[in-house]
């Protein structure tokens, strides 16, 4: 059996990868829909904003219809993946903003169908090592957000080529799932969404340390990915250094694949919440110095690196501590819960960002970011170990995704 849970782990972590790739595809290329649509500040954010908000809507919707109890996950997955390209795609058609918003809202909310579906597949493989199993999940997750910065980093491609490179790659995604994403033998109880247990959840304070944390971790998770890009531009140009942003933009997000993967082999080591603690600690630091315009440049691109791979490395972590800390009954409606509220607020930060950014720079905007890991790392502090040291293993239902 280890053999087939290495090799469903590699395909599914690969396939979810290609299917992700849609997520940041028109931040990847805002600058040109900025100069092609004549967008202000505000509607630049919005076109970020919207497709968190469609995630949020997705979620919901599949969560309290059971989608992931209904329906094959791999089916699932591979039907929302396709959905989410086709949207994608459609925005090169329309060539207009407000119809490219309405499609971004229904790319968030099909891939709301994909990542969490795709990590409560892997789980179902793994009792003991899930910490790293989920850490690999979650880097190919972050690869994959990362790819368009990729495409759009060779000279002379436009935002058209990105569009149909990103819905092509999660087309190819989603046939990868259909065909490799069998369920282990480690199912789980149904634990779907209940609005009569939300008041429930709030009551328990692990559940309620846990979200403080996964809040303050989303508080500047989702901001730092949608804005690395515009502020390794202006670097570049203000430092007249030829460095090729679109590239540097790619290695910031994507170097949180490794720090994702240490994350959780460390967390099945050490403990989750420690693992998490440091992550927050550390990517809380590098976002209140980055912004430095003292620095020599050598010095902030190596501080972005280490931002991008603490900044998602806590990710798996929380989800996973709400499943073991939660009453079991209602353990569906604390990670939805959860979902909800981070993705949420990352709407907050992203529209901040550029806002504090054309009053006050960039030191201003990107340090505004710090107080969120660090006050989360001081709710996970006030959260008491579990009473038996962790061993990888988990025993609440599949692990939902934190990341984000």
């Amino acid at each position: 059996m280890a053999a087939e849970r290495t090799r469903v782990l590699g395909l599914m972590a690969f396939g979810l990868m290609l299917s992700m790739t849609t997520w940041f595809s028109t931040a990847a290329v805002l600058a040109q829909l900025r100069d092609r649509w004549e967008l202000s500040t505000n509607e630049a954010s919005v076109l970020i904003i919207v497709l968190q908000v469609g995630f949020v809507a997705g979620a919901l919707v599949s969560a309290v219809g059971g989608l992931a109890d209904r329906m094959r996950l791999r089916h699932l997955v591979a039907i929302a993946a396709l959905g989410a390209a086709a949207a994608n795609a459609l925005v090169i058609v329309a060539d207009g903003y407000a119809a490219a918003v309405v499609l971004r809202f229904l790319t968030g909310a099909f891939l709301a169908g994909v990542y969490p579906p795709a990590l409560k597949l892997v789980a179902t493989w793994f009792r003991e090592g899930r910490g790293a199993a989920m850490g690999l999940m979650i880097a190919a997750l972050t690869i994959g957000s990362a790819a368009p910065h990729l495409v759009n980093g060779f000279g002379g491609v436009g935002w058209r080529t990105v569009m149909v490179a990103t819905s092509l790659a999660t087309v190819a995604g989603a046939a990868i799932v259909a065909v490799a994403g069998v369920e282990g033998p480690y199912p789980f109880p149904r634990t779907g969404f209940r609005l009569s247990e939300a008041a429930r959840v709030v009551r328990e304070r692990p559940v309620v340390l846990a979200t403080a944390g996964y809040v303050g971790h989303m508080w500047e998770l989702y901001a730092m990915w949608a804005w690395i890009g515009v502020f390794l531009v202006d670097l570049v140009d203000r430092t007249d250094s030829g460095l090729n942003p679109s590239f540097l933009a790619f290695a910031a997000i994507a170097i949180g694949g490794i720090g994702s993967i240490a994350a959780g082999l460390w967390g099945d080591r050490v403990g989750k919440r420690r693992s998490a603690m440091l992550a927050m600690v550390s990517s809380g630091t590098a976002a209140a110095v980055v912004g430095w315009s003292a620095l020599p440049l050598w010095l902030v691109v190596g501080i972005v690196m280490v931002w991008g791979a603490t900044v998602v490395a806590d990710s798996a972590q929380f989800s996973a501590i709400v499943s073991e800390r939660a009453s079991q009954a209602y353990v569906g409606t604390a990670l939805t819960l959860q979902l909800a509220v981070g993705f949420l607020l990352t709407v907050t930060t992203i529209w901040l960002v550029p806002m504090v950014r054309d009053s006050l720079g960039w030191w201003a905007a990107l340090a505004m970011l710090a107080p969120g890991p660090w006050l989360g790392a001081l709710a996970l502090r006030a959260l008491q170990p579990p009473p038996t040291p962790a061993t990888g293993a988990t025993t609440g239902p599949a692990v939902a995704p934190a990341t984000g």
